[in-house]
């Protein structure tokens, strides 16, 4: 059962929905000098609205079939995109991997760590996972900042694993979380389904 709508206090994490290509393209225009020293794929912009579109769709796709689950993230406010977020099965069976980035305009404000808990929160309860883990660069201070104000565990440091284009593999550190361990991870929180109806 996948959550294809989030909402938190300040947040609402959704599924994109291709008919987003042009906003979600402007965000990542307007971004790409803070994230390519973090974000692989961000090497590979700025791309045409056309192959948003076609990203998106893909998105859409994956998660309709329950295999990853690409999230806007965007400010109940107004609707504003300030990033995106996603929960990932690329870690192998019973866990999910948490990843995030958030628009340059919004840094410092605990957005990431928003919707992190969010995330959280939805793998271990509706997705039944026994491990939620977050990776990060130790270089990126304010990423790695995020699993620890949520109680993830750091469990390994794997020397020379990030690589970015034209750079030297670079360190990443594992933090991780298990169901039996988990803290008391309460914050108000509203999960819906594809159809609307309420999951959490």
């Amino acid at each position: 059962m996948s959550a294809y709508r989030i909402l938190t206090a300040r947040l609402e994490l959704r599924c994109w929905h291709p008919g987003e290509a042009a906003r979600l393209k402007a965000c990542i225009d307007d971004n790409l000098e803070h994230l390519r020293p973090w974000m692989p794929w961000a090497h590979e912009e700025p791309t045409p609205v056309k192959d948003k579109v076609q990203l998106l769709r893909r998105f859409r796709s994956n998660f309709d079939r329950d295999e990853d689950f690409a999230y806007g993230i965007f400010l109940r406010s107004d609707d504003r995109v300030v990033g995106g977020a996603g929960l990932h099965r690329r870690q192998g069976p019973g866990s999910l991997e948490i990843g995030y980035w958030i628009d340059r305009h919004h840094l410092g404000q605990g957005l990431a760590t928003e919707a992190a808990l969010a995330l959280t929160r939805v793998a271990f309860e509706l997705h039944q996972v026994d491990r939620v883990e977050i990776r990060v660069d130790p270089a990126n201070v304010a990423s790695a900042g995020v699993p620890k104000k949520l109680g993830f565990q750091l469990e390994a440091t794997l020397r020379r694993r990030l690589g970015l284009p034209g750079q030297k593999l670079r360190d990443c550190q594992i933090y991780t979380m298990f169901a039996a361990e988990r803290p008391a991870l309460q914050a108000p929180l509203e999960a819906y389904d594809a159809a609307g109806e309420r999951l959490i």
